[in-house]
């Protein structure tokens, strides 16, 4: 029986042994849980904060980008509006031109000046027009020449002018509003 009693004597030892080593395990298992607990929450909330700083920086992008299209889209709308009649007037300046050189070929007499003035006054009246549309003349006789705004069609010998100077002009170039509608043919003195 001595025996028996030693044996559950030290098999009770090991309960108490096994039993006073499982709190302090539990303890230290419930603490490293909570550790791992604490470091995936705080590489939770990096992932999180890191997400939430490119989804604003989209954002901010986006904005701008819309930015851009409304004030690009605003000054495609003024420059249409702005030069809206530029094909009629493009159709027009041929009939200006038209008039020019028949007011310049009226022959005298009296029938005739009568016709002539009425001429002149409907020439008038679409000049008006066209002006009143933006559209203006450009001198170009005895400035230098600019290809921006002159089309030479020859050189030629001068006494009177520089070299590179428009001595005469051929066809009258025309400006709608600031843009040049038709660049003026000239003679350019060499």
């Amino acid at each position: 029986m001595n025996i028996l009693k030693e044996e559950q004597s030290f098999t009770e030892e090991q309960e108490v042994t096994t039993a006073e080593q499982e709190p302090i395990n539990e303890a230290g298992a419930a603490e490293s849980q909570a550790e791992e607990m604490a470091d995936q929450e705080q590489d939770e909330l990096a992932r999180l904060k890191a997400e939430a700083e490119e989804q604003q920086q989209r954002y901010v992008r986006a904005q701008a980008d819309f930015d851009n299209f409304r004030r690009r889209t605003q000054k495609e709308k003024e420059e249409l509006a702005k030069y809206a009649s530029m094909k009629l007037v493009t159709e027009l300046v041929p009939v200006i031109d038209n008039f020019e050189r028949a007011m310049a070929t009226v022959p005298e007499g009296a029938e005739v000046e009568s016709f002539s003035k009425g001429i002149q006054m409907i020439f008038r009246q679409l000049e008006t027009v066209m002006n009143n549309e933006g559209l203006t003349a450009m001198e170009s006789v005895g400035q230098p020449f600019n290809p921006e705004f002159h089309q030479a069609i020859m050189q030629v010998e001068s006494d009177e002018y520089e070299e590179g100077i428009v001595v005469e002009e051929v066809q009258k170039g025309y400006m709608l509003k600031d843009k040049v509608l038709r660049p003026a043919m000239v003679k350019v003195s060499s």
